[in-house]
């Protein structure tokens, strides 16, 4: 593979992992919480078991690029159509890293330093899970969340001030 092949695979498998980020927004935000409510709701409840119905998703997410990895190594060859796939292996493996191992602790880890990033894509999906229905949630997506879900910091010099 010559280098120009390898910067544009390059560039594609980025863009896929980018807009997978709006595609997950857009599915969690009306598909999720719209008409496959019946399998989003367990995971906006609280229970014991391992896996619950949301799960399926990550399966119905995995089979595009399963699909590609699939169609274009073995049937018709494509390195830009193999980064697509990457790119989206990639934001699933983002996904199952931050959401379920660091956020939902399924399996007990959490980084001693967490960067301002990390704790504010946090504190946004808890902001999230914070509903137990359909409507009225907020935050839907996994890559940005807003300044606003900056967790707040004690200042005692500052609210000392304020107090004087």
């Amino acid at each position: 593979m010559d280098w120009i092949t390898l910067l544009l695979c390059s560039l594609i498998t980025i863009g896929t992992f980018l807009f997978w980020e709006f595609v997950a927004w857009f599915t969690h935000k009306y598909i999720m919480h719209g008409f496959l409510w019946t399998w989003h709701r367990s995971h906006h409840t609280v229970h014991d078991e391992a896996l619950e119905r949301n799960d399926l998703f990550a399966l119905v997410f995995s089979i595009p690029s399963i699909f590609l990895f699939y169609y274009f190594s073995l049937v018709r060859y494509s390195p830009y159509m193999l980064a697509v796939a990457f790119g989206i292996f990639l934001y699933g493996m983002f996904y199952l890293v931050f959401h379920d191992i660091i956020v939902h602790q399924r399996i007990r880890w959490r980084p001693e330093k967490k960067s301002k990033y990390l704790q504010r894509m946090i504190n946004a999906h808890y902001v999230h899970h914070s509903k137990h229905t359909r409507k009225g949630c907020e935050a839907f997506g996994f890559l940005y969340a807003p300044k606003k879900y900056e967790p707040k910091k004690f200042s005692f010099r500052k609210d000392r001030q304020e107090t004087q």
